[in-house]
């Protein structure tokens, strides 16, 4: 080979070694960030589009945000492994769940927009690339449509109506039509059939957690399909494999099924708006306090609202003694959450969540309370009714 064949022979390993290097990188950008693009029809251009992270029970922070335009968005960003995400439409008015993976992906859906509140529902979604989303999607809907039929067959026709009266006799302690309601036949029947399919619900979906006990679905499966992780679940998360437990859902569950106690931590200086949208700071709330219960709460949480009358009780015992209630709603819907506020007529600072503060305090169940002192240390953790009552008997003392 002379001289010139060896320089172009070189020159052509060089062009082919390049070539295979910008396809490694190119490939490599790929798998290392995603790129959702969307075709929506039905919902009107300019509607704003956000992606949530989901699976988990704390209120998490856009990773990205758009806005449709000609019925279409894109959203790219990175993923530090698979994650379930939520798009969420028009500020709460519409979602599609999915599973991300760094990739390339297309979303096809098809939204229909309420004339009354404005809310979307999707009776069409398709997410193409993404095999995650293929396997949750079957499974969840395996389980779901299976429920969904068994909840029909005992939820007959009339039951809210029944339901409403008990709840209307039982509040006005009408013992006459409590008893009508409660000794029928028809009651009865209904119980049986409920307990029944609350037996089903679980036995289904502790299969489809253990099912997927030796990867990280097991934990995913484990947070999505229950609202809240109790201790009765610890034997369950035992039984998951190292990999499993060791996961980011994995961790996400762990933390709680055994969460960490916030007693002892100082609380940041959030600061939260009213229902005039006006801003209120934890020191504001706390200054020339002994002692304020953070109160986190929603509109369309039943045990919050139980939970009123009691705090109610102690604010009004302990107020002039230098007892504050500072209540944070994580409501969504605004208008929910001020037709409450006019409900419940609750004489303390009322302030809605940002996110930020119920993440901070780890939040995933409510009622959730924490008791501060003047220093903005949390002092104690889940005081309720007589607890709190104690609890506030003890340090009037001290």
């Amino acid at each position: 080979m002379n001289k010139m064949k060896k320089i172009k022979f070189l020159g052509l390993c060089m062009c082919f070694f390049m070539a295979l290097m910008s396809q490694a990188q190119g490939k490599k950008a790929v798998a290392d960030s995603f790129q959702l693009d969307g075709f929506i029809t039905g919902v009107p251009d300019g509607t704003s589009i956000r992606l949530i992270p989901g699976g988990v029970h704390t209120t998490e922070l856009p990773i990205t945000e758009s806005y449709l335009k000609d019925g279409k968005f894109t959203l790219t960003g990175k993923l530090d492994g698979i994650r379930l995400c939520n798009i969420i439409f028009a500020s709460d008015r519409g979602i599609i769940p999915i599973v991300l993976e760094n990739a390339k992906m297309k979303l096809t859906a098809t939204g229909v927009v309420a004339r009354q509140d404005g809310r979307i529902t999707f009776n069409y979604a398709q997410l193409e690339g993404s095999k995650y989303n293929e396997y949750f999607m079957k499974e969840t809907s395996r389980v779901n449509n299976e429920l969904s039929a068994d909840y029909a067959a005992y939820y007959i026709e009339g039951s809210d109506e029944m339901l409403n009266e008990q709840a209307a006799a039982a509040q006005s302690k009408n013992k006459r039509v409590l008893d009508s309601i409660e000794g029928s036949e028809r009651y009865k029947t209904f119980l049986e059939k409920q307990d029944a399919f609350f037996k089903k619900c679980a036995t289904l979906t502790n299969d489809l957690i253990l099912k997927n006990k030796d990867t990280f679905w097991g934990p995913l499966f484990m947070l999505t399909q229950c609202s809240y992780l109790s201790p009765d679940l610890r034997p369950i998360y035992e039984q998951f494999s190292p990999e499993a437990q060791n996961s980011y859902y994995g961790q996400k569950a762990k933390e709680e099924l055994w969460p960490k106690s916030l007693v002892g931590v100082n609380v940041e200086n959030f600061s939260l708006n009213d229902k005039d949208g006006k801003p209120s700071t934890v020191k504001n709330v706390i200054a020339k306090k002994k002692y304020i219960l953070v109160d986190f709460w929603a509109s369309w949480c039943a045990p919050c609202r139980k939970e009123i009358p009691n705090l109610k009780a102690a604010y009004q015992k302990y107020a002039s003694k230098g007892f504050e209630i500072m209540s944070v709603s994580i409501d969504t819907d605004q208008k929910g959450w001020l037709k409450a506020l006019g409900q419940e007529n609750m004489p303390w600072p009322n302030l809605i969540d940002d996110a930020k503060m119920s993440k901070f305090f780890n939040v995933t169940a409510i009622p959730a309370t924490f008791l501060m002192d003047q220093n903005g240390m949390i002092i104690a953790e889940d005081l309720r009714g007589e607890a709190l009552e104690k609890k506030l008997e003890e340090l009037s003392k001290s």
